[in-house]
């Protein structure tokens, strides 16, 4: 279940980069489906990784022919389409959508 959905409040992490002036900061999650193979959980991190951020969730498991991936993290709002458009490239990646929610007292 998601803690942050459309509207709602939630408490910002203090490993949340400075978003630029007067952008919001948003609680997302990244929902996928991709084939399951041995090096992709690390390649799903690596988009986290090379902006500094780190999950506030990440759960993962094979169901049938496919993995289900869950990545739930605290963003800048100008983040969020560049993360997704990564993780779309990331190989065996077949879907990815993304759900926003908003975070308390974080815009600059």
């Amino acid at each position: 279940m998601f803690d942050a959905v459309p509207g709602a409040l939630v408490e910002a992490p203090a490993s949340v980069p400075a978003p630029e002036e007067g952008e919001r900061v948003l609680a997302i999650r990244y929902l996928l489906r991709a084939e399951p193979s041995p090096g992709l959980l690390p390649r799903l991190l690596q988009p986290l990784a090379k902006r500094d951020l780190t999950p506030e969730r990440f759960r993962a498991g094979r169901e049938g022919a496919a993995m289900r991936v869950e990545i739930a993290v605290t963003i800048p709002e100008g983040m969020v389409h560049l993360v997704a458009g990564n993780l779309r490239s990331v190989v065996g990646v077949t879907r990815v959508e993304v759900e926003h929610g908003r975070v308390a007292g974080l815009i600059v």
